[in-house]
Parts: C-alpha cells; structure tokens; sequence
C-alpha cells in the first residue's frame, strides 16, 4: 500500500472532529487488546461515497452478530463520514470507519466494556500501482489458512485479521503483493484482503461465503455488472487447480477495486495478460463508482 499523505488530519471520533493527534482511544480498548471490534473500508468517488448505505448495512449486521452496541445511529454515521471527507478537503480517498467494544479489563469479558468508541478516517489510498492494473497482478496460495466459518464466520467485519496479516508476510516473503487462502478443506476462500473471481467457458466463479469469504462491497457490485453484461456467474467451490487453468482471473475489493491477475503460483493465467472480460468489469466498475453515491 502506497503511505497516505503526510497533511494533518481531521478525524471523526465519538461525535466530533478532532485534530489528528488527539484522536485517542484508551489503551484497555478491547479493540486494541483482543481485536473486539468492526469496521467498514469505504471509498470516496468524485465528491460521492460509494455504496454508502451497503457499508453501513453490514456494519450494522457485524455489530448485531457480535452483540456489540452501536453509539450512533445509521444517518448519524453517514453524516459523520460526509463530515469527515470535507473536513480533510477530499473529494476522492478512502474512509476508515472504526467501531470498537470500547474499554473495559485486561479479561475477555465483553460485558464489563464501556462506551463503544466509534472513530472515521479519511485519506488517500493507491492499494496497488497503476501498472498492475494494466499489466496484471502475480500472485500465489500460501500456508496459512483462512479461519474456518465456525470460528469466525467470514461475514463479520472484525477487526482481527491477525490471519489475513501471516498470510500476507507469506506472500511479500514470496514476492507478492497478495495471496490466495485455503480454508481447511483446502477450497480457495479468498486474498489476504479481496474477493477471488476466475472465468472459465464464459462463465464467471467465486467462492461462497461458506467457503471463508467475506459477502464484499465490490464483489456484489461485480456481481452486478456481470448481471449487465449477460456473462453467467454461479458460487461454486474452487480449487487451486481452477485457478491455474482458469480463462481469467481477477480479484475484487474496495481499496484493489478491480485488478487482473496473471499468474497464480508460477503458472500463467490464460495468455499471461490481461483478459478482455476483466477489462471489461474494470471499465464497469470504474463508470458506477465514477458516477454512483452519496454525495457529501
């Protein structure tokens, strides 16, 4: 990930902006001692925020499976993320919206937590350089497997990703900047941070959220365009093997969007460039999020 700007910033945190070193949360947070807590990575579009309300649904939904108190409400926080992208002068950029378990005791008990801390980041983001996008992305599958769904169901948000964090150090050790994860029954569930997608005979897979793959903002939206395009998608478990002799191969997230994947493991993906059909869902992508959203 390329280093945000190095400007003083604004940050949301319970209620108010404040200046960038001032925005604190106490070090018996649980969020910080036991990762308990969620969040949403949301991106700002020429003056719009992108899929605002499916960010804030899912926050939502984390929050109830966690039993976790929400302090604010949804319009509440949507105003707070407004607020907190002109406060920094951004009319593109990348939003971080934080909510935690809040400070409680150096024990695992939830309930003996106080006051959820709720915190909004806005900045820039390039996830990837311009180039892999044009030229493609080499990735490989690595050791580490993804939680399984019984541990940590994939559609919870939270703020521990000690798992996706070992298996991206597997993958920049290999000389990636990404990595394709397994889940226990050796299915591919997703990247360190992005939705797999792979064409094979026209057709378009991506694992299910049963697989270990977390229900993206992006993917649903490439769900969509496929819809647009006419191009048949279906959920289906995938394996290392499909991914190897796949068409094409692309991988979704709000902070990747859309990037093309040319080789897996050593083995190139199709002719080893990018495909016409990626193109085409980055081309999509790119004209929803260009035009699409809540403006601030």
């Amino acid at each position: 990930m390329i280093p945000a700007t190095n400007k003083l910033m604004k940050i949301f945190l319970n209620g108010q902006l404040v200046e960038e070193a001032e925005a604190k949360v106490s070090v018996f947070d649980h969020g910080l001692l036991y990762g308990d807590g969620i969040f949403e990575g949301i991106r700002l579009y020429n003056g719009r925020v992108f899929r605002l309300e499916e960010h804030l649904k899912r926050l939502e939904l984390s929050a109830r499976a966690i039993m976790l108190d929400i302090p604010m409400s949804r319009e509440e926080i949507s105003a707070a993320v407004c607020d907190t992208c002109r406060a920094n002068g951004l009319t593109d950029g990348y939003i971080r919206l934080v909510v935690t378990r809040g400070t409680g005791t150096l024990g695992l008990n939830p309930y003996l937590c106080t006051d959820p801390q709720i915190f909004i980041i806005a900045d820039k983001i390039q996830l990837y350089p311009e180039e892999y996008y044009t030229d493609g992305l080499k990735i490989v599958t690595v050791p580490t497997r993804r939680s399984g769904p019984a541990g940590l169901p994939p559609m919870i948000k939270s703020l521990n990703y000690l798992n996706n964090i070992l298996a991206k150090i597997e993958a920049i050790n290999a000389g990636c900047m990404e990595a394709i994860m397994l889940n226990e029954q050796g299915y591919v569930a997703e990247c360190t941070g992005d939705n797999v997608f792979i064409l094979q005979d026209g057709t378009l897979h991506t694992p299910p959220s049963s697989a270990g793959a977390l229900k993206g903002i992006t993917r649903e939206v490439t769900v969509e365009i496929a819809h647009t395009l006419g191009i048949p998608l279906v959920e289906s478990n995938l394996t290392r093997y499909d991914l190897w002799v796949a068409d094409e191969c692309f991988l979704t997230g709000t902070a990747a969007e859309i990037v093309p994947v040319t080789a897996v493991d050593g083995r190139a993906v199709g002719t080893g460039h990018p495909g016409p059909v990626a193109g085409q869902f980055i081309d999509g992508f790119r004209a929803k999020a260009g035009s699409e959203g809540t403006e601030i």
